[in-house]
């Protein structure tokens, strides 16, 4: 949520901030700015409501700025509306300080009444601006002192850049909680951002800021502290990524090139993960999580948001499925709340794309105070979640711009498969044939995936017919239950189309009265164990009229004949069938986004990191 860029150097720092922060659109956003030290050293600005484009026109058409320091912005409303004076960047009383911040300030409204009484005066609604304030009441001649006292009044997770004219040669960052921030590298020449992919064009050379740091960043290099003053040294990390990996590559949003990218992001999650013979090994990635703990497991608890608990429910069956021992699933947000009954003997699953989301953090948190074991599934190297969890397994995605997760919850189901093999494995729980079996037909799913996306054209078709729908129901069973809460997710995520993922067998307990000739039923029915049951809703669905269309392994005659569209998919075993099924419905939602015109890779109102509550 939000977006932070900051560059220092001999350059002119308004094109890089621009170009940086068109390259964080996809946390999503409501409005931009830009501060500048120009030529005269003076402090100098623009801020724009509404998309970049509007922010890039105003200083093309007028307010042009230049200098070679400063600071950007791209704002998701928490306080206060979406309008010009709540963008930031934020000034304080003498036009000398500019700071822009991600997160939540929790005690904003005590500090602002405390400086209105000194005499402050404010120009926005926002939280952020009490620290441009702090930071001016605080302001001695040292910038980074001024921060540091800054951090000492507020609370809240945030992360924020400082630039005053006052001190045009270094720029002062401080994170605390899930407010990621980077620090690059460059010749002469130095940037921070909240993603890598802001700043991949200009370097690949990166430090990361952890919870409680100041960075003061300068030309030739930066010093980080951590806020008591004390030097943090940090070894600096090589992205693996290239710029490319982060454009569209003649895809026409991101969304479909990442939907496109997901039988290589199988392969590369597999990747030196299960032998020949079958056997998955895991033990170097699960860090402090020994065998001998994970054999002494009385329960397993898995917590993530959105997508992620998507993916988590499919990995709750697996485990169940294979390893025989209580499962629980939660939502992150409920976890934290919730009183969850954990000990030691339980082994905490945290499931974060980003590893930045904050109520999984706070999950996280809950989990280790109570000697629980955390194992961490995410993406990104040197996130907040990888600080925090006694071991971690990567998903391998890459780079993900567009919004709604798509190969985030492919890689995330496929680790979960991975686990629940593994522990299955050292536990003894499931025949070694059968796990075997599995670990074999793993190998097959890169391409059973891409055979789906061949059918792109094809759904293209069904979607030209749904998408006036004002809603879809999702239905599936068992394993691809979630592949129904997936499905309708996507849809209402980027179509804004009412979807409802529903457990097939719960039709008759309320869901059934919505059906009628207007309200399609899009139900998950390959071949499993719950198939025969599937056939029986379908055959409920359509006796209410309701445009059926069905997910199902190719030759299936029986659904065909009882459904109006098929979105045909290879057979694999039933509890890998969620990575290959969920492929229809990614491409369904998206054809249909498309066809009514709609953002596809920022949906209104959403962001890619949850970093507040």
């Amino acid at each position: 949520m939000c977006g932070i860029v900051g560059y220092i150097g001999q350059r002119d720092s308004v094109p890089i901030i621009l170009d940086a922060l068109r390259r964080l659109e996809y946390r999503g956003y409501d409005s931009a700015g830009i501060a500048v030290i120009d030529a005269h050293g003076k402090l100098a600005g623009s801020k724009a409501e509404g998309k970049l484009s509007r922010l890039a026109e105003r200083l093309q058409n007028g307010e042009a700025l230049s200098g070679a320091v400063g600071i950007g912005h791209t704002r998701w409303a928490t306080h206060g509306a979406p309008s010009d004076a709540n963008a930031h960047p934020h000034l304080d009383c003498s036009g000398r300080i500019a700071v822009v911040h991600n997160g939540i300030i929790e005690n904003y409204a005590a500090l602002r009444a405390r400086l209105i009484e000194l005499g402050h005066v404010f120009t926005s609604q926002t939280d952020t601006e009490v620290l441009a304030h702090l930071i001016e009441l605080h302001y001695d001649g040292d910038l980074e002192a001024a921060v540091r006292r800054t951090v000492q009044d507020v609370r809240g997770a945030y992360a924020l850049g400082v630039i005053s004219s006052d001190d045009p040669e270094h720029l002062v960052f401080a994170r605390n909680g899930a407010s990621p921030l980077v620090v690059g590298i460059g010749e002469g020449e130095m940037y921070v951002a909240s993603d890598t992919p802001a700043i991949l064009p200009y370097t690949r050379r990166e430090i990361i800021l952890h919870e409680g740091e100041i960075a003061v960043v300068g030309r030739d290099g930066y010093r980080l502290t951590d806020y008591a003053g004390g030097r943090v040294e940090r070894e600096v990390v090589a992205v693996s990524w290239d710029a490319g990996s982060a454009e569209k590559a003649g895809f026409k949003h991101f969304m479909l090139k990442e939907i496109f990218e997901q039988p290589n992001v199988v392969k590369e999650t597999l990747s030196g993960r299960v032998d020949d013979g079958g056997g998955v090994h895991l033990g170097a990635e699960l860090g402090e999580i020994s065998q001998d703990r994970l054999r002494a497991l009385s329960k397993i608890a898995i917590t993530g948001c959105g997508t992620a608990y998507h993916a988590g429910l499919v990995g709750m069956y697996l485990l169940r499925s294979l390893v025989r021992l209580p499962v629980e699933m939660e939502l992150a947000s409920e976890f934290r709340y919730g009183d969850p009954v954990i000990d030691p003997t339980t082994l905490v699953i945290a499931m974060s794309q980003s590893g930045e989301t904050a109520d999984t953090i706070e999950a996280v948190r809950i989990a280790k105070t109570s000697g629980a074991g955390v194992l961490g599934v995410c993406n990104v190297l040197g996130s907040h979640l990888t600080r925090l969890a006694d071991g971690m397994l990567f998903t391998r995605g890459g780079p993900e711009i567009g919004v709604a997760a798509t190969k985030t919850y492919l890689s995330q189901v496929t680790v979960m498969t991975l686990f629940a093999l593994y522990l299955a494995q050292l536990r003894a729980s499931a025949p070694v044939h059968r796990l075997r079996e599995i670990a074999d037909g793993t190998k097959l799913l890169p391409a059973a995936v891409d055979v789906v996306l061949n059918t792109s054209d094809e759904i293209r078709k069904v979607a030209r017919e749904l998408r006036k729908a004002h809603s879809v129901l999702f239905i599936g069973r068992f394993v691809n239950f979630p592949t129904a809460l997936e499905g309708a997710l996507k849809l209402k995520e980027v179509s804004y189309i009412h979807a409802e993922g529903y457990p097939a067998g719960e039709m008759k307990h309320g869901p059934i009265a919505l059906l009628d000739s207007t309200v399609p039923v899009v139900g998950i029915a390959t071949e499993d164990r719950v198939r025969e049951k599937m056939i029986s809703n379908v055959m409920e669905s359509k006796a209410r009229e309701a445009p059926v269309i069905v997910v199902a392994n190719r030759g299936d005659e029986e659904l065909a004949a009882v459904s109006d569209h098929v979105f045909w998919v290879p057979k694999v075993d039933e509890l890998l069938s969620p990575i290959v099924n969920v492929i229809p419905l990614q491409l369904l939602a998206y054809h249909i986004a498309d066809m009514e015109g709609k953002d596809v890779d920022q949906p209104r109102n959403l962001a890619k990191t949850v970093t507040v509550e």
